[in-house]
This record gives C-alpha cells, structure tokens and sequence, in this order.
C-alpha cells in the first residue's frame, strides 16, 4: 500500500517536478535522460563479461568525497566498469575531471518507476552505492527485485530529515529493507537509521570519509595563485564560502565593519549557487563595496594595492573554492547564519585555516562539534559576535594561527574513513567477483 501511495502522489507531482528542476540551471542538462525518455549515459554493452558498479553522488561535494573510494576500487577490481551518476551540472563536471578514465557520468533517474526500471536493466550492475541519504523508495525496490548489491557511503540523517521520515516509519522500514549495508558516519547517524527500521546487523559507524579528501588542485592548473584571484602578498583574505541569500549580507556588513580597522583585509565570496552571481554583485554594491568577479580578472604579476577600498572577489567559477581557501587568513563556512544547514567545514581545515560558522550546523553537527571542541573552529550565534570574534582573532596573529593547527590535526587525527568503509565494500565486492555460474 505504501508504494501505491508513493507513486500516486509522485505521479500527481510528475508534470511539476520537471518545471521545478528545468528552473534550476544546474539541474537542466540530462533532463530528458533522468526522466526516462532518452538512453544517453555511458554505452550499453550487453555482451560485455564486465561486472558494472554503480555508484550515485548527488553533486559536487559527495562526488568530492567519494573520488578517494572509487578510485580504489578501480585499483582493486581494473575490470568492472564503474559509473557515476549525478544529479547536477557540477556533479557532472566533477566525475568527468577527477574521475577521468576511472568512471563513466551517467545523470541519475528520477524516482519515476519507468525511469529507474528502463536505467536499471541498460546498466544491469551487480552492486550499487549512494553517498549520504539518497533513499529513493522505486531505485531501490527495483535494484532490489535484480539482486543487486546496494550499500549506502558515508550516511548521514539530518535532523529535519529524521524528523520527516518518522512520520513515514511503516514506509521507511520497507525501504531501508533493500539497502544491504550502511555505512554512517557517527554514532548518531546510526542510532537514527536503525530507529527508522534499518536492521541492526546491517549499520555500521565508519566515520566520515570527507576527512580523507586529498588537498585539491584547481580544474586545469597545478595551483591557483594569489595573483590569479587578484590579492596582493600584503593583503588579508577572508574567504566566505557557499553563501546563501540572507547571510551574504551578514557577511558584508561584518566586512565593512572591520575594513575601518583592517585596510589590507579582501573578502572573497563564493556563493553555494553560482547562478546567483549577478544577484550577489547586486549586493556587494548595495553595501558600497567594490564587486569584482573571479572571471573578469586576468593573471598578472601586480594586483590592486590595499588602498582602493574594500572590495569583494565573487567566485563565478567551478572548483575552486576549496584551492582558495589556502589563501585566506580566515574563513567562513557558508549555510550556517541561515538555516541551511551548513557545508563542508573540512575543506578550509584541511589547510589548517581558522574556520568560523554560524549557529546552524545540523547536516555537519559532528564535524562542528570536533572543531569547536579541539579549538580549530569558532560557532558564533550572531552577526555581531561574528564581527566581535573575528575582530579578536585578527588582533591576535598567534592565536589565529594556533586555531588553524588545531583544524588541520582535527583532520588527521580523523582520517582513515574510507579505508573503513572500503574494507567492508570490499567484502561483498569479493563475493560478487568471483565467476558468475548463472543468472544473477
């Protein structure tokens, strides 16, 4: 009964889901092939002796996080052929540039039983793995009715979803049912899952993987430079990373503030959606501050000196981000000054920056909680206690970067994650290895 409940309220959303995802730049490309109506996706190759692993990360940050896993288990198993699937832009060009030669980018169905049935039988994968939460309810009772092997990476349930799910537990049960394995990433992440009927015997707490993310390079470049993001060796970067509207200007306002205090201080802003670009240059200049965009700035040897006034470097670009963060003397992890949730507060940690986040942390509560208690990271409730501890710290070089080496050793003193979850991966790839005698 649940699943026809399922499915005649997804049919009922179908003519609405697509408008909703066609206004979404990033979600545009590959429409046709989510919803079931074109092949597309990596070519079909139905003789093929090759086992097929698919593997779905939603965008840019769990393929991120899954580029270590997946390119070891290419190492491990150079036969099988390994697909990615996404569901944005940015997830796309993340798997074609740090997974090349390694995966093949497929864009991921929509929950739509024809769509997943037509993908599942052109794929005809052996085992199948998702990053954090994706609990599509038609995937996975159909990947389930193939026999297919299904593990979900790097878990997570974020309390607005825990909250959701529970009131669909009967549902939920039978959905979780048809996952194999989970790998979570706390203890809470585990605790919920079982409570939302998850077998026991089935959730194991690995830890989370992003902790073994490599330091990045930028797309194209063994670096990126200072000079190249257009600050001078003298200047102070504060990088404010996958921004959201209503905290952009929280940010702003902190940063006009402390320029009267700190002239060689230059905002760099990433917003999380960079279609929003022309929307944040619009800000910036409402603030009375200089807008200049990453892409608008050409390499050179010279840069504005710090006495132009403040200004503000938008990331319109790809990729980059976590590259400019090594540059900052400070940073600020969007999401978390609006009730977003939060974002990756290990990507600045991991080169030892300060990092500052506002008081919503739920989806990386526990990566929260470790900086704040090691004291490489700063929870500030408000924008004036922003501005007050910031403020602090840039008054104080040594502890600012006393805080900077107590986020880089959060980071390795946490790794081994992946190493973790692949052990237990590699146990039931093992099992699928060996030569299949009939059908599956």
């Amino acid at each position: 009964m649940w699943y026809l409940v399922y499915n005649f309220l997804l049919l009922l959303a179908a003519p609405i889901i697509p408008v909703v995802l066609l206004s979404k730049k990033r979600c545009r490309r590959g429409m046709f092939q989510r919803l079931g109506l074109s092949a597309g996706g990596p070519a079909i190759q139905p003789e093929s002796p090759r086992k097929l692993l698919w593997v779905h990360a939603v965008s840019l940050g769990e393929v991120l996080a899954i580029v270590p896993l997946v390119r070891e288990i290419h190492h491990r198993y150079p036969e099988w052929r390994l697909v990615v699937s996404t569901v944005t832009e940015t997830g796309r060009e993340a798997v074609e540039q740090r997974l090349a030669g390694v995966a093949e980018h497929l864009y991921a169905p929509l929950d739509f039983p024809w769509a997943v049935s037509r993908v599942v039988h052109r794929l005809n994968p052996v085992a199948f793995l998702f990053v954090e939460t994706e609990l599509w309810p038609n995937l996975l009772r159909m990947l389930a009715r193939q026999r297919v092997t299904t593990v979900m990476v790097n878990g997570r349930i974020s309390s607005r979803s825990f909250s959701r799910y529970a009131l669909v537990k009967p549902f939920m049960r039978r959905v979780l049912a048809h996952v194999s394995l989970c790998l979570m990433q706390s203890d809470r992440d585990a605790q919920r899952i079982i409570a939302l009927g998850a077998s026991p015997g089935r959730v194991v707490t690995t830890g989370n993987i992003k902790f073994d993310q490599p330091l990045p390079k930028s797309p194209g470049r063994s670096d990126l430079l200072r000079e190249t993001i257009g600050v001078d060796e003298r200047e102070d970067l504060l990088v404010a990373g996958s921004t959201h509207p209503g905290e952009e200007e929280q940010v702003l306002e902190c940063y006009r503030r402390l320029r009267a205090e700190f002239p060689s201080l230059v905002l760099l802003m990433a917003p999380r959606h960079i279609e929003r670009v022309e929307q944040v240059e619009a800000t910036v200049k409402q603030f009375g501050l200089t807008a200049l965009r990453r892409t608008g700035l050409a390499p050179r040897s010279g840069t504005p000196s710090s006495g132009t006034g403040g200004r503000v470097i938008i990331l319109d670009t790809r990729g980059e981000l976590a590259t400019c963060y090594r540059h900052a003397c400070v940073t600020f992890v969007g999401g978390t000054l609006v009730e977003i949730g939060g974002h990756n507060l290990l990507e600045p940690a991991a080169w030892g920056r300060p990092v500052f986040f506002g008081p919503f942390t739920d989806h990386c509560a526990e990566v929260a909680d470790l900086l704040v208690r090691a004291g490489g990271g700063i929870r500030v409730r408000d924008p004036e206690m922003f501005y007050t501890e910031l403020r602090r710290y840039l008054l104080d070089r040594d502890a600012l970067e006393r805080v900077g080496q107590m986020a880089r050793r959060v980071v390795e003193d946490n790794r081994g994650a992946a190493e973790r979850a692949m052990a237990h991966i590699g146990k039931l790839l093992d099992d699928l290895d060996k030569p299949v005698t009939g059908d599956r």
